[in-house]
């Protein structure tokens, strides 16, 4: 019995009116400067108004999303590389080899996507949305490795410290790297929300993050103009930290959805429409899933009439109901029963 079972041969139409206000407190943010910090770094993957309710076009949407954001990461991390060179910034190189590993990022996500266009087989009888969220899981382990690398070279300054040049292209540097890197985030995580992609969104939010050390840089640049020559590496051992506290969250966000997790408003909505069917008494069973950018699922209603062609009925206007309040559903199996007991149609 699902989580949703607990209240589902009790669940009537005088409860509809208390719905509303449980999907209100399923969707509740933090507000003011919590709740703009929230949005910027933990933002949906979803939003229901917005999204494409074709699997094909939102998958190309994603490939064409990564193709442009690869492209504008790569030529940032070469005109930073190019400083790196004749600056001999720790703190910058640390930017630039985790901008690079971000735009590496696109590559799996840009194979999972084109994977996830492929029809199920009797292999995978599911299809192969699933390889969207082992890219995810292919992201985390790229950034940790870039975390780390980082912080090495950062250690190695401290313990062995070197004069810095050209501060100034420097402090330009991080500039160029934190506008690419916020204008790959805003386009990542604008087309992510679009098609549900966890893995799109939470490359988004990374890209933003990244757009936030390429500021510290600068801010290690000034330091070292102000007459403290180790603010840079300490800067780099900082972006370093940054990056694995940060990278907690879309290890949360891909784990969850590899463990079928979904979110509680998306199944409050759910609940909602099919609550709100004519013919429906009850809902007893209902489950979602993600699998790639694309919803599945699976749920019981109970019915008042219990001849076959009105279930039919009721089940045809239920899934109908779904699919305009969940774009990204691709598919739905309902089942029906009567409110005779022992009494279930299919």
């Amino acid at each position: 019995m699902s989580p949703t079972s607990a209240h589902g041969h009790e669940h009537s139409h005088e409860h509809e009116h208390e719905h509303g206000h449980e999907h209100g407190s399923d969707h509740s943010h933090p507000k003011g400067i919590k709740g703009f910090l929230y949005g910027l770094f933990v933002p949906h993957s979803h939003d229901a108004s917005d999204s494409i309710d074709d699997a094909l076009e939102a998958s190309a949407q994603g490939v064409r999303a990564l193709k442009i954001s690869l492209f504008v990461l790569l030529a940032t991390t070469v005109l930073q590389f190019a400083v790196v060179i004749i600056s001999g910034s720790v703190a910058l190189l640390a930017d630039t080899i985790h901008n690079f590993s971000d735009a590496l990022t696109a590559v799996p996500l840009w194979i999972a996507f084109n994977l996830g266009r492929r029809a199920a087989s009797r292999r995978y009888t599911f299809g192969y949305g699933r390889a969207e969220d082992l890219a995810g899981l292919f992201i985390v382990a790229v950034v940790a490795l870039s975390a780390i690398v980082a912080a090495w070279q950062s250690v190695g300054r401290l313990i062995h410290p070197q004069p810095l040049h050209n501060l100034w292209w420097v402090v330009a540097a991080g500039v160029i790297g934190f506008a690419g890197n916020e204008i790959v985030a805003i386009y990542r995580i604008r087309v992510g929300r679009r098609i549900g992609s966890a893995a799109l969104v939470a490359d988004g939010v990374h890209a933003r993050t990244d757009g936030l050390t390429s500021l510290a840089v600068v801010v290690g640049a000034v330091g070292v103009m102000l007459g403290f020559p180790l603010a840079d590496p300490i800067v780099g051992l900082v972006i370093s930290a940054a990056i694995i506290v940060l990278l907690w969250g879309t290890v949360r966000s891909i784990g969850r959805r590899l463990m079928d997790g979904i979110e509680p408003d998306l199944l409050a909505k759910a609940e909602h429409a099919l609550d709100h069917t004519p013919g429906v008494l009850s809902v007893p069973r209902l489950q979602l899933r993600w699998v790639g950018h694309r919803l599945q699922g699976a749920a019981t209603i109970q019915v008042e009439d219990g001849t076959l062609g009105a279930a039919e009925g009721v089940a045809h206007a239920a899934r109908d109901a779904l699919n305009h309040v969940l774009p990204t559903l691709d598919d739905i199996t309902i089942s029906t029963v009567t409110s005779i007991p022992g009494v279930w149609q299919v």
